[in-house]
């Protein structure tokens, strides 16, 4: 399906841009086709997910793929759990595809909104420091190349581009389909506490290698973290889900709708914000449930911020916190959004932000009627001072020249792109930056 391009905004309204035209092909053969047509014209095409990244990488100022028909299984999953999706598949329709077949997702995000091929190719991860990233549980891609043609990607096949491609940035294919390293269905027992945060600090990178999943929460101007550490149960496991009133009334009353109220009020009347972090402070964490792992990991939001985040070595996160708290009372900012922490382990993607390193995530926010600019940069200064990584798909300043000498095989990944999208049919403005021209 061809369309006259309207103006496409990303969800937290810091990217947009008017396609020449979008297609919704709902075949391979679709998909292929409009490639085809792309690269005879000599038109930029870029297929999009659901908006999700701060970034411009998904902007499309040619033609814009939108692959939201290009969802659902292929086929039945392996006797391994080897599990085959449609590049346009929702995370959040994952779970009911699996459950089938008693499988799920070994590690997610706390967003689970975007498409899988969104989500891989921007470095989409979660928290657990035994855990990588959803990047690192695929096993093999079918990519739709700059010729039109369809490249199979897996390790029986062309298998020295997989570690390029799984987290491709979307520079060097469409992705059509992503075949997951799938795990039995398991349950997560969830506890979340409010803490001081010295303490928290002073004994987190123990707790990260202790749990299963840790991370905490810290709101500026308060002296307590909100930590979430999920331990993985059997699927048999007794099941203590949150009631639907406890429910509504944590994720939404309070965390959203609650949450909205004041940062708007913080915006009209910024004094007010220390107040106000100090009361939600009080109002969330000390709670415990066992649920579905996807009902765990991942939480609704609906509250529109930006996002900065960056991928440091683990053992700096006590370090860098304090430094942006010290930053925040020096600079007498007044901060609404909390800070959040999390860990990952390292793999060996030629441009994940864990590429070789166990790994820390600090992402700073904003709600997105405050203006970032002067936080976001003071915060990367700061990052950047511990050899920091940014998210790809989240606000950042680094170019090309800043990125070559954070990744090892930034090269290797070049010459890919070199080979695989010479007149670079898949670039925008953002990838001309962080990867060069």
């Amino acid at each position: 399906m061809t369309a006259t391009g309207a103006i496409w905004h990303n969800w937290a309204r810091t990217e947009k841009v008017r396609p020449l035209r979008v297609e919704r092909p709902r075949t391979t053969a679709a998909l292929q086709r409009a490639v085809r047509a792309a690269a005879g014209s000599g038109i930029p095409i870029k297929a999009i997910g659901a908006g999700h990244s701060f970034t411009g990488i998904a902007v499309a100022p040619g033609i814009q793929l939108d692959l939201e028909d290009l969802s659902g299984l292929v086929g039945e999953p392996t006797a391994d759990g080897r599990v085959t999706l449609l590049a346009g598949t929702r995370l959040h329709e994952i779970p009911r595809l699996l459950a089938p077949f008693g499988l799920a997702m070994e590690n997610l995000g706390d967003i689970d909104a975007q498409s899988i091929s969104g989500a891989i190719s921007t470095g989409t991860h979660g928290t657990g420091a035994r855990f990588s990233g959803i990047s690192a549980q695929v096993r093999g891609v079918v990519m739709v190349t700059a010729t039109g043609d369809l490249l199979e990607i897996n390790d029986g096949s062309a298998a020295e581009l997989l570690p390029a491609v799984v987290l491709g940035l979307g520079a060097l294919g469409i992705l059509a389909q992503v075949t997951v390293q799938c795990v039995p269905r398991f349950l997560l027992q969830a506890v979340e506490r409010a803490e001081p945060l010295e303490e928290v600090l002073d004994t987190a990178l123990e707790r990260a290698a202790d749990a299963d999943h840790f991370e905490f929460y810290w709101f500026p101007h308060t002296t307590t973290a909100l930590t979430k550490t999920n331990t993985r149960l059997p699927a048999g496991s007794r099941r203590k889900p949150l009631n639907s009133v406890s429910r509504f009334v944590d994720d939404t009353v309070v965390a959203n709708g609650l949450y909205r109220v004041t940062c708007a009020a913080g915006v009209v009347l910024p004094p007010l914000i220390p107040r106000v972090n100090r009361i939600a402070d009080k109002l969330m964490g000390n709670r415990s449930f066992t649920d579905l792992s996807h009902r765990v990991f991942t939480t609704k939001r609906t509250v529109r911020f930006r996002e900065m985040e960056y991928g440091i070595p683990a053992e700096h996160v006590p370090a860098a916190v304090r430094d942006i708290d010290e930053l925040i009372k020096r600079k007498k900012w007044q901060i609404s959004f909390p800070i959040e922490v999390r860990f990952a382990a390292a793999d060996d993607l030629w441009l994940s932000t864990a590429h070789g390193r166990a790994t820390g995530y600090i992402a700073v926010h904003r709600y997105y009627r405050e203006r970032p600019t002067a936080y976001f940069a003071a915060v990367e200064a700061i990052l950047r001072g511990y050899g920091g990584r940014p998210h790809w798909g989240k606000m950042h300043t680094q170019d090309a020249t800043d990125l070559e000498s954070l990744y090892p095989r930034f090269g290797d990944f070049v010459a890919a792109r070199d080979q695989l999208d010479p007149r670079r049919l898949f670039g925008n403005p953002y990838l001309e930056r962080v990867l060069g021209r």
